[in-house]
């Protein structure tokens, strides 16, 4: 009696196989009627499918659906209902249900694909799919990958998006269709940053980004240019390892990432500007506060850039922050280049062709008269570098036999004579290994975002213009298509005389799909080359000179990853140095001799 009691309490239901309100299932008082025993038979026949089905073909909830489950069962035991399972007339409306609900579940697995578009998760209105989103988003889209495959479509809000997590799904979108992905989407903070997107990061494609990327590489980033700013990165590299001989002979700690950044911000600007922005003095701390809060802010998540109606709105307060940002970075930019034109015409009067001949990349730009590359080159360099130095020593802290290797090739091919340099490079395949596992398993960039500017079908989908594309190159990375044991650390896999793991003949240079942390195509860095100079050379250091022990006394340095644009660790990498015995600084502080 107490099963009726309760099914009097649940009300009316509603029969899934026509949508009609029925009766509940309410006791022997209850009227039936021949109409009636078809719904009632719908309801008994859902005792035998399971509730994982019902929820797929109705908007019910998990408890409504609990709840139908159970009127069914109790009408099932009740013999006034049961009776009518006994009549074969009553098995005819079996077969068109069934049949009903999975053409329902067909379509819904092949209506992607049947109007041309890429699968989708189910979305909530306003939102989208921002609610799938984690504070890390390249996991949260790997995860998703794995249940719709390497190319799916999600909407941000009010933004359409295409996630691609695939080598073979790189491929088609940065080479294949590159030229109808060749556009960075423009968001409020870089708008407000690049002045409308006009520096060559976030520039549309067009005349002006293709002369800016001829400028970059025949002018900037050339071998001849490289050449040229060789001592600035030795110098820095010296007194980095100052700072390291210094904190070793205390004993204290030191925060690798903050002393890697430093080092990478001095080089970045005495290259462009030919001054350190890493100093003591009050202006060389301004650049670089307003470097990292750049870098911070362009990876902050803003509401208005995807929700429609917030578009005009500043509910998180972020847009304030840029436009102070911007101005005191506009202020800080203009005193440099005002400084670099009176310096100009004062060597010009001098008439030194000595002193004229030494020029950083702002000489180069001022020359032909093109300044709006000067704060993308101020901000563009000192990040990823600094993050991958880092992610490889937490990676050689963690695996010693690792360290081990990289410290026997070191020894053989340099000796303890002298600190490694950057000419030593290409005969240490095993340190060039070690970066290359590292920006596979941590790429600098985890996504990296296109936008569409015309109609087009990629892989049997339909794109239309203005679609988001995000890259999941830091899915990629780990792809155990391409890569054997891929969340393991095996540098030994891009070795040619090493079991072949899936690395063997791979570049980073963006022709080889499965590992492209520096992008690829027309986007692809132009600063590849610069960058792996510093990082080659400033690890091979590290791993040279010092012994390495984490701080607090644990055997292994923690791995998380934090939220933002670039791949930041959740947790500093603090370390103790202790100078190595068998080292070039034993003993004796660096200096030129032994750089």
């Amino acid at each position: 009696m107490k099963h009726w009691t309760l099914a009097r309490r649940m009300g009316p239901a509603v029969s899934l196989s026509t949508k009609l309100p029925v009766r509940a299932l309410a006791g022997p008082q209850a009227a039936l009627t021949d109409g009636f025993h078809i719904f009632d038979f719908t309801f008994i026949m859902l005792t035998s499918l399971d509730v994982f089905i019902l929820r797929q073909f109705s908007s019910l909830s998990k408890t409504t659906a609990m709840r139908y489950r159970y009127c069914c069962t109790v009408a099932h035991r009740e013999p006034r209902y049961y009776q009518h399972l006994r009549h074969p007339t009553s098995l005819l409306f079996l077969i068109p249900l069934i049949l009903l609900l999975l053409l329902q579940y067909l379509f819904r697995l092949l209506h992607p694909r049947l109007l041309g578009s890429p699968p989708s998760p189910p979305r909530l209105p306003i939102i989208g799919h921002l609610h799938l989103l984690t504070a890390v988003p390249h996991q949260s889209l790997y995860r998703l990958s794995l249940r719709l495959g390497p190319i799916f479509s999600l909407c941000l809000g009010s933004v359409p998006c295409i996630v691609a997590s695939s080598a073979a799904a790189a491929r088609e979108f940065l080479k294949v269709h590159d030229t109808s992905f060749s556009n960075r989407p423009i968001t409020k903070a870089v708008s407000i940053l690049t002045y409308g997107s006009s520096n060559f990061s976030f520039a549309p494609y067009g005349d002006f980004w293709r002369f800016t990327k001829r400028l970059y590489m025949l002018e900037l980033f050339s071998n001849r240019t490289l050449d040229q700013f060789r001592p600035i990165r030795q110098d820095e590299l010296r007194q980095l390892l100052e700072e390291l001989h210094a904190r070793a002979k205390e004993g204290a700690a030191v925060d690798v990432g903050a002393a890697m950044t430093r080092m990478t911000n001095n080089v970045t600007s005495r290259m462009a500007v030919s001054r350190r922005c890493s100093g003591t003095d009050g202006e060389a701390e301004e650049a670089r506060r307003l470097v990292m809060e750049t870098t911070e802010l362009l990876g902050k998540f803003n509401l208005s850039d995807y929700v429609w109606f917030c578009k005009n709105l500043d509910l998180q307060g972020y847009a304030k922050r840029l436009k102070d940002l911007h101005k005191r970075f506009d202020g800080l930019i203009e005193r440099i280049m005002n400084d670099k034109e009176e310096n100009r015409r004062r060597k010009k009067m001098e008439n030194n062709e000595e002193v004229l001949k030494e020029k950083d990349l702002l000489d180069i730009l001022m020359d032909i008269s093109e300044d709006r590359c000067a704060e993308d080159i101020f901000t563009g360099g000192t990040d990823n570098t600094s993050l991958t130095v880092q992610w490889a020593m937490a990676e050689l802290i963690n695996n010693p036999l690792s360290m081990e290797k990289a410290k026997a090739e070191l020894f053989k091919v340099v000796g303890n004579g002298r600190v490694v340099d950057e000419t030593d490079v290409p005969k240490l395949p095993y340190l060039k290994s070690i970066v290359m596992e590292t920006l596979r398993l941590h790429p600098p960039t985890p996504l990296i975002p296109r936008e569409s500017h015309e109609d087009c079908k990629v892989d049997g989908f339909n794109i239309p213009a203005k679609t988001r594309l995000f890259i999941n190159v830091w899915a990629i990375g780990r792809d155990p298509k391409h890569w054997p044991s891929s969340d393991k650390f095996m540098p030994e896999r891009f070795l040619s005389d090493e079991v072949d793991n899936g690395g063997v003949g791979v570049d980073i240079r963006g022709q080889h799909f499965q590992l492209i942390p520096f992008g690829s195509g027309r986007r692809g860095c132009p600063a590849l080359t610069a960058a792996l100079l510093v990082v080659h050379s400033a690890l091979a250091a590290l791993i040279q000179c010092f012994e390495w022990k984490v701080a607090g006394g644990g055997d292994e340095v923690d791995m998380n990853e934090a939220p933002g644009l670039t791949l930041q660790r959740a947790t500093p990498l603090l370390c103790v140095p202790v100078v190595r015995s068998d080292g070039p600084l034993y003993d004796r502080a660096p200096s030129a001799e032994v750089l």
